[in-house]
Order: C-alpha cells, then structure tokens, then sequence
C-alpha cells in the first residue's frame, strides 16, 4: 500500500475565518504608546494604514471572517499541503513522525502571500492607490508586489542593502510583478539620508527601510498612499493563522488530535505565529503542546532581549510597541537568514513567550544550513535560511525523540523555499560561513538609549 505523503485539503476547505489570539492570552495585551507614553487611538494610525486594517489591529474579536473576495485569490495555491518527512525520518533514524506545513507552493514561494494579498485588498477596498514598505530578504517585497499586480497597486519597496545585494533575483521578482525595488537606507528619504550621512557603509537593518518605507507614505502629498508592513503586527499574525487553522484540519484527516511539539522560526513572527496561534489556543485550553520558536544566534530577540517598550524602526517613527526587543538602534550582522534579523519580536508573540504559552532556541547558521542540506536530500526541496531555523531545531527534537524512545508528533512550518538563497548554501559548502553570536554588551549599549521609556505591565 502506498503511504500517504501529502496531506490535502479541498479548496472548499479553506478557512473562512482567521484567529485572534489577543481576547485568549492570560494576561491582557499592553496597548501601543504613541508620544508622552498615552496609548495610541486608531485615528494617530490613521495616516499610516486603512482604518479597515487599524480595525483588525485593535480587534478584541477571536475570530474574523476572511472576504470572499480574498479567498478567491487565496485559492490560487491554497490549501497548502501537509506533508509527511518519511525520508528525513529515515535519515534521522526517530521515531517521531514529522510533518511540515509546506507554505514555500505560493507564486512568491513563501508564507508572505497571506497577508500581502489580505492587505492589498482593504487598501484597496478603502481608496488606496500605492503601498510602501520593507523587506529583508526580499520575500515580502516580492509578495507584496505580486499582491500589487493582481490587485492594481503601486508597490514600492525599500530592501536592507546587504539583502539586495545579496539576492539580486529576488528584486528581479518585485521588478516582474511591477514593483519597483530601492536598496536602503537611500537617498530617497530623509530617514536614508540621515543614516547614510553617519554611516555610509551600513549594510542596512529591516528598522532603517521601515522607517523609509513609512515616511515615503505619510509624506505622499496626495494621501493615496499607505504603508504595509509584512510581519510584527497583530494584523498581520491574523492573517497568517490560515496556515495552523488548514494544518489543523490535515492532521485530523490522518487521526491526529494534536501534534507534540509545533514549530516555527522566528525573526518579527508572522509565519510562527501562523501555524503556532491555532495551536497556542488549544493549549491555552488545556491541550500539552510544546511550542517552539527557532531564531538566529546572532539575533537573539526571544533567547537574549529583555521585554520592553521600544520603536519598530530607527528613526522613531511608528508608536512604542510592547515587545522583546535588542534596540531599534540594533544592526544585525549580515547572515543569510536576512528574514531573521529584525531587532524587536511581534507583540502578540512577545506576550505568548512573556505567558508561557511556547519557548525558543537560538540556533547558529552552521547547524542551520546543515540541517538544510539534509532537508534538501531526503524531502528534496531546497529550504530558505530562514526556514533552515526551524528544520534544526526539528531535527534537534527528532533526536531527542529517538533518545527518549517516543513517538512524539512534530509540525513545523516549512515557510519558504531557498532557490534565490544558494549564494548562503554555496558559503556553507565552500568554507566561507561563520557563526556570530551577538555580544550581550552591544545588546546593553543599545538598551542604553531606551532609559527613560515607559516599561510594560
């Protein structure tokens, strides 16, 4: 009998409603600050997103009915499938099964997509005729521009420098789908030129395009033009949750109540906080899941970072956010895991590590792109750095598994593929990678900064 690999799901299967995990953490969210530490109303958001968005942002509501109009688009490539690592079970000689949400089906071969198409349409829906944003490895700028294509919006997209000229495909994408591609920090703001007038040869940071990307749309004199942020925000979380509440689904269909362990890797939180919410909600109600969130050694926000208020970007302008954070003024070293190196940690993840409701490992690039390479062997897909995250700290728990002797259930959310990435497996191959951890004095130099901010509850 031929075992199942795939997992899949009818189109007429896709959820119809996202999850809120908000109304369902033990302790209550702390709210955004804007200045003088009061609390942001919807309207300071105002100029910076559709107030159909800034709706979803401040939700209270633990489910939210996905558009019909959206599904139609998502439909394109979901449900995605399910899928059983028989062959990296073999190799791993474990008794676990191991199954990977595989979300790399999407045009833009990543998770990105959910919410890129979700927030291209309220804009849309709401008047918008442009978007600005970031991206680090470029697969949200180039979900971003996809979404603009289908949905006629103009897509503008500032790319850390290191990122852009690292993975050159990856601004030809935006470029096909009619997105234009700026490495920054640039000299098309002043938040850019600011930066590059300090340090010319910064290699960038998702924090400084952040700030470009949202000057560039609250500076449009027109005010046809919103800013669009692919990860951090609890919107963003929301629309991500499709990928969990589908994978759900899939493991009943092969007799599964629930998996062991559910992981993700983590750098602003979006595809963990995807597969990981749907999960967390049944722990919160009583299910023993262990949820993990794999994040680079030399970005150590969940492992390393104190649970503070801080600014999503460098040149302070978005609100004071409640979050696990290494300092907006944080330069990461230039890994491949570009996805991976953001300074602060979304605020609805940060209050589930703050909760208790999941842990995380901080793994190096070398345990990383190894754990790749034997993805890529037995599973035969080639995974993004980022993903490589949480393939290792799989593998780590496959093998305690097989120490253990137990058959434990591990999902993971396999996010992206890496076939614009093999300049990072080519320096793995041949020598040229290192590992970096972070040093905690420049993490304390960067805090420094933040004396006087107000602290969360």
């Amino acid at each position: 009998m031929t075992r199942m690999k795939k997992i899949l799901l009818d189109e007429s299967e896709m959820p119809r409603q996202w999850y809120n995990l908000t109304p369902d953490l033990l302790s209550p969210l702390n709210p955004p600050l804007g200045p003088g530490g009061k609390p942001i109303t919807p309207e300071m958001l105002a100029p910076v997103f559709p107030m159909n968005l800034i709706e979803q942002e401040v939700s209270q509501d633990r489910w939210i009915d996905i558009p019909e109009e959206i599904r139609n688009i998502l439909v394109q490539w979901r449900p995605s499938p399910l899928v059983r690592a028989y062959e990296l079970e073999e190799a791993l000689g474990t008794p676990a099964k191991i199954y990977y949400k595989n979300e790399s089906v999407s045009p833009a071969g990543s998770h990105k997509p959910n919410t890129a198409i979700a927030q291209a349409w309220y804009n849309k829906q709401f008047g918008i005729k442009r978007l600005t944003t970031e991206t680090g490895a470029g697969q949200w700028g180039t979900a971003l521009s996809y979404a603009g294509a289908l949905l006629g919006l103009e897509v503008k997209v500032f790319m850390v420098r290191v990122s852009f000229d690292q993975k050159p495909f990856r601004k030809l994408m935006m470029q096909t789908w009619g997105g234009k591609c700026v490495a920054s920090p640039s000299t098309e703001t002043q938040a850019g030129r600011n930066i590059l007038e300090k340090y010319p040869d910064t290699p960038g940071s998702l924090g400084i395009a952040i700030s470009e990307a949202v000057e560039a749309a609250v500076t449009d004199p027109t005010g046809q033009t919103r800013y669009s942020l692919g990860s951090v925000l609890n919107h963003v979380m929301l629309h991500q949750t499709i990928i969990g509440l589908e994978a759900k689904k899939q493991l009943a269909k092969v007799g599964i109540k629930k998996p062991d362990i559910v992981i993700g890797c983590c750098g602003g939180g979006s595809n963990f906080a995807g597969l990981a919410f749907p999960f967390i909600y049944d722990k919160v109600n009583g299910a023993d899941i262990q949820v993990i969130g794999a994040e680079p050694f030399s970005c150590p926000t969940l492992t390393k970072a104190p649970f503070i208020y801080d600014h999503g970007d460098v040149a302070e302008m978005t609100p004071l956010l409640p979050m696990y954070s290494l300092g907006h003024n944080f330069i990461p070293a230039p890994i491949h895991a570009g996805g991976l190196r953001y300074h602060g940690m979304a605020p609805l993840v940060s209050a589930a590590l703050k909760d208790g409701l999941m842990e995380a490992q901080a793994i190096h690039q070398s345990e990383c792109f190894e754990a790749g390479l034997l993805f890529s062997k037995t599973e035969g897909i080639i995974p993004a750095p980022e993903t490589t995250h949480a393939i290792a700290s799989a593998i780590r728990e496959a093998k305690k598994a097989k120490e253990e002797g137990k058959e434990k259930v591990i999902l993971f959310n396999f996010s992206g593929h890496g076939l614009m990435d093999l300049v990072g497996y080519d320096k793995y191959m041949t020598g040229q990678l290192s590992d970096y951890e972070y040093p905690e004095s420049e993490i304390a130099s960067n805090l420094e900064k933040l004396k006087g901010y107000p602290l969360p509850k």
